[in-house]
């Protein structure tokens, strides 16, 4: 299906315009597992606005984090933290009451998207679609998570991103083992039905859905190396879905977006089965934008270059203070 690129939305950096920004802090970094995915989408980020003619700074976030933001001078924030610290809504915290507007969601929304769990209830709750899963502990029935869950299972930490410590496992042995990986990252560990079948992402740019991206890779599963190291992803844009599909797929992506309280942008990640039914897998609130990166790749689709894109995800600070 032909993606149309009428529906670009770019925005000239006016002189008006960057009185109006003011200095931009990009916070990226971190210290999170996420810090070096972190730190290639923070350059891409910072590089592009001060392409764009924004007065930028970058800031690698580190134990310090009030006192290096208060030394910047800054008006508003580009948050690039990936992972928890960044992308939780701990950072957010620390900006609502500094009286800085940043980019992405806020507080709340920030919190309950990291959490993979809660996600995952809050849309069981109102009835939007999501694998079946059940919560690991260090003395489950191996045996029964894989009975009641299809016997193959995606074991998950509950608050990491970028696939990290995710591991599949179709044997009590395997089951086990994945846990105790997964639980090196994070106390809470979930173990999720595998759907077998298309992997698609959809981006949201403030009130849209971008064009739907097909993920395809030859790894077990769109792991670690397949989304930042691996030359053989391949990223299908279009996707390949009829246009009644890829109509579905784009309302139910902004409907799990909404339904968590996102706003600004990000991405959701969706699994379909053999007949094209769709389950939610995670919403992520400061997606990658490094090139390998999602969001860029669906922003292209549609007319928009990086530094439109960039811009345009800035540009939302001033529409609405709060963050």
């Amino acid at each position: 299906m032909a993606q149309s690129k009428t529906n670009a939305v770019t925005v000239p950096v006016t002189d008006t315009i960057k009185q109006r920004l003011g200095r931009v802090g990009v916070l990226y970094g971190g210290l999170s597992s996420e810090r070096e995915v972190s730190l290639q989408s923070g350059e891409a980020v910072f590089k592009a606005l001060q392409k764009s003619g924004v007065d930028t700074v970058a800031i690698d976030l580190r134990e310090n984090a009030i006192e290096q933001v208060q030394r910047a001078l800054l008006d508003r924030v580009f948050i690039v933290l990936h992972g928890p610290g960044g992308e939780d809504g701990r950072v957010q915290a620390m900006l609502e009451f500094m009286g800085l507007p940043y980019t992405g969601s806020g507080v709340q929304a920030s919190s309950l998207a990291m959490d993979k769990l809660l996600s995952k209830q809050l849309w069981r709750g109102i009835n939007l679609p999501t694998p079946d899963f059940a919560v690991l502990q260090a003395d489950t029935d191996w045996l029964q998570i894989l009975a009641q869950l299809g016997g193959e299972v995606m074991v998950k930490p509950v608050h990491e991103g970028s696939s990290i410590g995710m591991t599949k496992a179709d044997s009590p042995e395997s089951l086990q083992r994945a846990y105790e990986d997964a639980v090196a990252y994070d106390t809470n560990v979930l173990a999720e039905r595998v759907i077998k079948g298309a992997e698609y992402t959809v981006s949201v740019l403030g009130e849209r859905a971008l064009p739907a991206i097909k993920l395809e890779t030859n790894n077990r599963f769109y792991d670690y190396e397949a989304k930042y190291l691996s030359e053989n992803t391949r990223y299908i844009c279009p996707c390949g879905l009829s246009p009644d599909k890829h109509d579905q797929l784009q309302k139910l992506a902004l409907k799990a977006f909404k339904s968590l309280g996102c706003s600004g942008w990000g991405r959701v990640d969706v699994m379909a089965d053999s007949e094209d039914n769709f389950y939610l897998l995670e919403v992520n609130t400061v997606p990658g934008m490094t090139s390998h990166s999602l969001v860029p790749i669906a922003a292209k689709a549609v007319g928009m270059s990086f530094e439109e894109l960039v811009v345009n995800i800035l540009m939302s600070t001033l529409r609405d203070s709060s963050g």
